[in-house]
């Protein structure tokens, strides 16, 4: 390799020449800017997704474009089907989200990115079997035009994954580099005005933070030196943060979520976010552990079990990518119950969680949730919940949510890590001195909270006091 593409690669705040705030990145300011300043959605966004052949990218892709062209309804939304209160309850303002915060407009978006295979989107979506064939023939021409770029691929990370569609260099800076090369390609062709990245490729294996991870310094010295705790998802994230490219973990992996990858957005002034789309199981248990806190009810045991037949299921298998996933799940709960403070309530329950691989069930995922809670005078109670849901078709609007809104983060200049977007994942980043909030409903404030600062809007806090203010 020439020392001339080392020497670009040792210094990403150079590299950070498209990204929209580097002028105030170079001064050191970190404020997010308040509607006036808020940058229009003018043009094109571009979606960049590795995994984009999955079985999330292709619901995601199809849904959009069955949105686009009037034969379907955005459901699972916020974005686009939510509203927002403003202001008191008597005045009665409860605009839609999309018609209240400046975001792309769903014909603006524009679709590129990496996977193993080299299946065009519709047929990665036949095989991957979640929508009907109906359905797919509808926006067959739009999915057929769009074919994945060979994909950064090691398969220490994904051990019961094999394609052909990968990446021939061998090299972490090469790999970043031809990473780079897509993206401005697909900038030129599409007259891209800006980008987002969202990773929906597969579970990584559980890889501990090591030293490479600790700094920004560490981590460039890693890529130089291929280090192996340097995995491919953190390669698109260099790659994205580095081309001022604001990155989404949708899966569990270590990614963004370490010091350098953190320290690279600050300098970046780039947007980050993760991880790991909150759906089915884990969703339910952000909607029941909160209610049973907020009751005072004690729990003595929680069993988990998921029967997955899709690719993920498959990946899932291996005992290396599930510990990735189960970490995620398995933090939910402790969050929420808070053990250490309600000791007598939550102090020793038991959190079990299980992933079996069942082909005949593709994606159509079970959850199977048994609960053993507590309440007067210690009298045992039970909760069962058998979640027959779809994993890919709840993914798909939290994709939609989640690169919309991060586009709206770049433009008001939101740097760093954006902690207001918990609502959508199962294990949400925050910084290094808190505790992620796993709460939905307290998530789902701080997501509207937000949105009304950008708008210059009055927060809610539901004081009840809007009788006075009416007298």
């Amino acid at each position: 390799m020439d020392t001339d593409h080392v020497a670009v690669l040792s210094t990403p705040i150079e590299q950070c020449a498209n990204a929209a705030n580097n002028e105030r990145a170079s001064k050191g300011i970190k404020t997010m800017r308040r509607k006036e300043d808020i940058q229009k959605a003018d043009g094109k966004l571009g979606v960049l997704i590795p995994g984009m052949g999955g079985a999330v990218s292709t619901t995601f892709l199809a849904g959009v474009e069955a949105v686009r062209s009037g034969i379907a309804l955005p459901v699972g939304s916020l974005s686009q089907m939510g509203t927002i209160r403003l202001g008191k309850r008597f005045e009665y303002r409860i605009p839609r989200i999309m018609d209240f915060v400046p975001l792309a407009r769903l014909d603006d978006l524009v679709f590129g990115g990496w996977d193993v295979f080299e299946d065009n989107c519709y047929d990665a979506a036949l095989q991957a079997g979640v929508l009907e064939k109906e359905h797919l023939e509808a926006v067959r021409t739009f999915l057929e035009g769009l074919h994945p770029w060979p994909a950064v691929f090691n398969q220490a990370f994904v051990k019961n994954l094999v394609g052909p569609n990968i990446k021939p260099q061998t090299s972490h800076l090469e790999l970043v580099e031809s990473v780079k090369t897509d993206i401005e390609a697909f900038r030129r062709q599409h007259h891209i005005s800006r980008c987002v990245m969202i990773w929906c490729g597969s579970t990584e294996a559980h890889l501990k933070p090591a030293e490479v991870h600790g700094s920004l310094a560490n981590f460039e010295a890693g890529l130089k030196s291929n280090d192996p705790n340097i995995s491919p998802s953190m390669l698109y994230a260099y790659a994205a943060l580095t081309s001022g490219i604001p990155y989404i973990n949708g899966a569990p992996n270590l990614t963004v979520d370490i010091p350098a990858m953190v320290e690279l957005a600050d300098q970046c002034q780039v947007a980050i976010v993760g991880k790991d789309f909150k759906t089915g199981q884990t969703l339910m248990k952000t909607i029941l552990a909160p209610g049973l806190k907020a009751r005072m009810l004690g729990l003595t045991g929680w069993y988990s079990t998921n029967i997955l037949g899709n690719r993920d299921g498959m990946v899932l298998e291996n005992k290396d990518s599930f510990k990735t996933k189960e970490e995620s799940k398995l933090s939910v709960l402790e969050t929420i119950l808070q053990p250490e403070i309600y000791s007598e309530l939550y102090g020793d329950f038991h959190h079990k969680v299980v992933i079996s691989y069942y082909p005949p069930r593709g994606d159509n995922k079970e959850g199977w949730d048994c609960i053993d809670i507590f309440g007067w005078l210690g009298y045992p109670m039970q909760i069962k919940v058998d979640f027959l849901c779809r994993d890919s078709i709840l993914a798909a609007p939290l994709v939609l949510d989640l690169v919309l809104f991060i586009d709206l983060a770049q433009r008001a200049a939101m740097a760093g890590i954006q902690e207001w977007l918990s609502f959508y994942f199962k294990s949400p980043q925050c910084g290094a001195d808190l505790y992620s909030e796993h709460d939905l409903f307290i998530q789902l404030m701080k997501l509207k909270n937000t949105l009304r600062y950008l708008m210059g809007e009055d927060q809610i806090t539901h004081l009840g006091l809007d009788y006075y203010y009416h007298l």
